[in-house]
């Protein structure tokens, strides 16, 4: 099984290099961030003529998540247990924003061990001093505690966490830590709620099998003189982490006409 991430960064834009990464690389399930769409709008006739199904929560032109399947696609959930909500005004009403999406998949694969994937498109914390700082700790925080609860409920369970992370967990996942002193995605408290995710026996698969950034701002040259960040992950549950045998990032997706500022992060699973 060969499952993938990827934050698209709109998949109206960019769907025919979704489509050839998918057939490329023979993906099975795709969890994609930031489709920036309505369910309605969604690309879908590609995707369905290509063999996928596709699980889709999108409210508006902003965030948004979906998963693609080959594999089936059962149990579709949109959003997490007491995810926290988001007001973009002060006086406006918090709305439990389109930032992760589960869904199983591998049932119609025939094999007997499906995996739970999530599509996780974790909140940006803007600044420090910002509301939506607190907010994505909060975030962060309830996810593992619901995570902490699923695992409880089934400790065999094949679960994976995919997508922007939005956090630089160590210093070497930034090209250059004085470039980001005072800034999010690599505070301490932001590190912690994502190292916080071991202490429900997540691990994180991909770093101990490739090194490379994940993203690259379209300012300022930063592909051209690999100025990135490493900020896509996938957490696994203890009985998928031992199937993962593999995992890569394919740099070469940020080359190009029309290319997103992340690129996807597959992982082998046996």
């Amino acid at each position: 099984m060969r499952l993938a991430t990827w934050n698209v960064n709109s998949i109206r834009t960019r769907v025919d290099r979704v489509l050839a990464f998918l057939e490329r690389e023979s993906i099975d399930a795709l969890a994609m961030q930031e489709i920036k769409c309505r369910p309605e709008q969604f690309p879908s006739e590609p995707f369905q003529a290509a063999g996928y199904e596709l699980a889709i929560h999108g409210l508006n032109q902003w965030n948004g998540v979906a998963i693609a399947s080959r594999i089936g696609l059962d149990d579709v959930v949109r959003s997490f247990p007491d995810q926290p909500a988001w007001a973009s005004t002060q006086d406006g009403e918090a709305v439990v924003e389109a930032r992760a999406l589960g869904a199983t998949v591998g049932a119609a694969s025939g094999s007997s061990r499906p995996v739970r994937l999530w599509s996780l498109y974790v909140p940006n914390g803007r600044e420090l001093t910002h509301p939506h700082y607190s907010y994505k700790l909060a975030w962060l925080d309830r996810l593992r505690d619901a995570v902490g609860t699923w695992m409880e409920a089934d400790p065999d369970l094949d679960l994976a966490l995919v997508g922007d992370w939005n956090v630089a967990p160590l210093d070497q996942d930034v090209w250059d830590m004085a470039a980001f002193e005072g800034a999010t995605h690599v505070s301490g408290a932001e590190r912690r709620a994502f190292a916080a995710f071991e202490t429900v026996g997540m691990s994180e698969v991909t770093r101990e099998r490739v090194t490379n950034y994940t993203y690259w701002d379209y300012q300022k040259l930063r592909f051209p003189r690999n100025e990135g960040m490493r900020i896509d992950f996938a957490y696994a549950s203890p009985s998928l982490a031992a199937r993962v045998s593999g995992a890569a990032i394919d740099r070469d997706e940020r080359k190009g006409k029309g290319a997103s500022d992340h690129v996807p992060v597959i992982i082998e699973v046996d």
